[in-house]
């Protein structure tokens, strides 16, 4: 005798799942009515929000640069405005990092610039000057707004044709590290005042106290660079005076080398690796 099976049809996930699906085709039809609708919003405003503490560029250079491309966009329908090409066009402009477009629900048009940030201004040999970023890409200088950065010149051949480019040479490199670390050390921001390129590619600092020339040569161990240099200050300029030396060679590891003013007509000075280090943990005991 066969036995009945016995089976439960479950109406309630059933009416779930129609709900489910009812639920689905009321939001997708909403969103296309909401969508619709936003499109055919008029703009009612134009923000500009430039962002940064450079002031290369302007609210009111955009807002040109926007009218003159697109005419006046107060008053338009959302979707006639061309939100992708805005951005692409803003990032064209070599003072700007970033370019975001949005729309609000009040069909307020926001637009978010972010500037490009200076770190060192080059004057080339040709008489070419151009900045580098954060990011290590040259910039064009700007004739209303010059920030205070280190300049550097001399026997530098990098070329610049005035848009955004990335550097060509190792003595780049070296001069943006370099800048960034005096830049970012308020001692030697101040102490410093430019860098030189001399014509066996060595960086020089120029200081802001004495007439000496410091030989850096390149960016390698510039930790261990300034903290000789900072020894130089500290342990040396106090014996003998502050224009004693016509150079401070700094390129030579664990030495500093100092070339007397033809004045004391005496010879010149190398203090060796174990006296730097010596002085140099008296001055860190300190």
């Amino acid at each position: 005798m066969f036995k009945r099976l016995s089976y439960r049809f479950n109406w309630r996930n059933l009416l779930y799942s129609v709900a489910g699906l009812a639920l689905s085709a009321a939001l997708v039809l909403l969103m296309g009515f909401i969508g619709k609708k936003s499109g055919e919003q008029a703009c009612s405003a134009v923000e500009v929000i430039v962002l940064g503490d450079e002031s290369f560029i302007e609210q009111k250079d955009i807002t040109a640069m926007l009218t003159e491309s697109y005419g006046e966009l107060v008053g338009r329908t959302l979707e006639s405005i061309p939100i992708h090409k805005i951005e692409q066009d803003l990032r064209q402009i070599p003072y700007v990092f970033s370019a975001i477009v949005t729309i609000d629900m009040d069909g307020q048009l926001i637009i978010r610039v972010k500037q490009r940030e200076a770190v060192v201004r080059i004057i080339n040999k040709e008489g070419v000057d151009f900045y580098i970023d954060r990011q290590g890409h040259k910039m064009p200088v700007s004739l209303k707004y010059v920030p205070r950065v280190p300049v550097v010149n001399g026997y530098i051949s990098e070329p610049y044709d005035g848009t955004l480019d990335s550097t060509k040479s190792q003595l780049m490199n070296d001069i943006f590290k370099t800048a960034q670390f005096v830049s970012g050390d308020s001692v030697w921001n101040s102490q410093v005042v430019q860098l030189y390129v001399n014509e066996y590619q060595d960086i020089e600092l120029v200081p802001r106290v004495g007439t000496q020339r410091i030989i850096l040569g390149n960016a390698d161990s510039l930790e261990r660079k300034f903290e000789k240099l900072l020894l130089f200050y500290r342990k040396i300029v106090p014996r003998t005076g502050i224009n004693a030396y016509k150079t401070v060679n700094l390129k030579f590891a664990g030495q500093i080398v100092c070339e007397r003013d033809e004045r004391f007509k005496l010879e010149d000075i190398m203090i060796p690796d174990s006296t730097y280090n010596s002085i140099t943990n008296s001055i860190n005991t300190q």
